[in-house]
């Protein structure tokens, strides 16, 4: 091979993107940095909070100049509904509008709702980033004792070849073990492409682009706490859930708009302020008896609606429809948050017992390696007996691994669904220096 195609190859390896080895904790605050979603969400709260100011905007006095400036033949007609004047300024403001206060209190309740849902994506970031973290973890750890379970196998076969050569053994024999080694191969290989596919997930997962790949750090950390009870549990997440807090603050958005359709019945009074600077060219002292340069006036505007029509009440009855269907969605949120928990703990005492079961088997399976590699020092166990117990071992820690990892999974499922998944993330410890 050329120096050029060497190098072109070493170039390519380079642009295919980083390995970034992470904890899960620093996984999850640099998710929490960088994740796109969390980014949108954080738009969506901030159009919300600029919508307020937007709705508070008529309250405040708006102020136009400019001028009407023309030359008049005859009487002085208006311009734009101004008199003909070389400056002219408006100015409005509304001084009792209920309509318009109502909307203003609801802009207030939807940019906390906007902020309510930032904090909820935010959760549900971390927690995914976690759930993808683990499933890394898991896939690194498994694909490695895949391997280790391969090159077990690749010894016993070499010792079966040996011994089918001296006649000792079938050629069966060899066939078998040969179909075991290919399988455990295959495995490997598979493994190894879910460990890539859960690290590119996870990368992305975390704001980096789908070249990178973010790989686990082994590190022990403690199981994730878990509330007191299950009734405490339910009792606090029906109390923290975002996103019933959410829908709460959706309902009370629509009350406030309704009582805006309502008010549209009231009075409204502006404010109103005009000036003009007048010439003598527009022909004023031809057709008014005095001429005066500088012209203002000062009021209020006052406006009582007697017939509103029927639109009002058929948006009053669009609002309430809409009110009645959040409250539902409110009812069946709760019922589906108190479901899931109870689930959710049913998924942790199961994923425990076998977690235990996986332990306990994995320790005869480690006294069982034990045993016959004694045996093999005496002459008593063959290298195949121990190899094959090897895999055997191997085989056990991988099903004790997925015990493991789906206790933690499930707990943090827990956790998420009270509320508490940003704090015991954030109390996990910090990675050596």
């Amino acid at each position: 091979m050329s120096k050029r195609a060497v190098f072109f190859l070493g170039l390519a390896g380079v642009l295919r993107g980083d390995v970034r080895p992470m904890t899960l904790r620093q996984a999850v605050e640099t998710a929490l940095r960088q994740n796109p979603d969390i980014a949108l969400a954080r738009l969506d709260e901030e159009k919300a909070r600029q919508a307020v100011r937007v709705a508070k905007d008529p309250f405040a006095p708006r102020v136009l100049v400019g001028s009407g400036l023309a030359k008049s033949w005859g009487f002085p007609l208006s311009i734009a509904g101004s008199a003909p004047s070389i400056v002219q300024a408006n100015a409005a403001q509304y001084i009792f509008n209920r309509p318009q206060s109502f909307a203003v209190a609801q802009a207030k309740e939807d940019a906390r709702g906007a902020s309510l849902a930032a904090v909820s994506k935010r959760d549900e970031v971390a927690y995914r980033s976690a759930s993808l973290y683990l499933d890394a973890e898991r896939a690194l750890r498994i694909g490695a004792l895949a391997r280790k379970d391969a090159e077990s196998l690749e010894k016993v076969l070499e010792t079966i070849r040996a011994q089918v050569q001296e006649g000792r053994a079938l050629p069966l024999a060899e066939k078998m073990a040969a179909l075991k080694l290919a399988q455990a191969n295959q495995l490997a290989a598979n493994l190894e492409d879910d460990q890539a596919a859960a690290e590119t997930a996870l990368a992305l997962a975390l704001g980096f682009a789908a070249d990178d790949r973010v790989r686990a750090v082994e590190q022990q950390r403690p199981a994730p706490p878990l509330p007191q009870s299950e009734e405490q549990a339910i009792q606090s997440a029906l109390e923290a859930n975002k996103e019933l807090r959410r829908l709460q603050s959706q309902i009370v958005a629509k009350e406030l708009e309704m009582r805006g359709e309502r008010a549209q019945r009231l009075p409204r009074v502006d404010l109103v302020a005009q000036y003009g600077l007048f010439a003598k060219f527009n022909n004023y002292a031809d057709f008014f008896q005095k001429f005066q340069r500088n012209n203002g006036q000062l009021g209020v505007s006052f406006q009582l609606p007697l017939l509103t029509g029927p639109g009002v009440s058929g948006q009053m009855a669009q609002t309430q429809a809409e009110i009645s269907r959040l409250k539902i969605d409110l009812n069946n949120t709760r019922n589906r948050i108190a479901s899931d928990l109870q689930q959710s703990f049913r998924d942790v005492r199961k994923a425990e017992t076998a977690a235990e079961v996986a332990r306990l088997d994995l320790e005869v399976s480690r006294e069982q390696l034990s045993v016959y590699l004694a045996q093999m020092t005496e002459g008593r166990a063959t290298l195949r007996q121990a190899e094959e117990a090897r895999v055997i071992e191997n085989d056990k820690w991988i099903a004790f691994y997925d015990a493991r990892y789906t206790v933690e999974k499930v707990r943090w499922n827990v956790l998420r669904l009270t509320g508490d998944l940003m704090a015991s993330l954030q109390s996990l410890p910090q990675p050596a220096p």
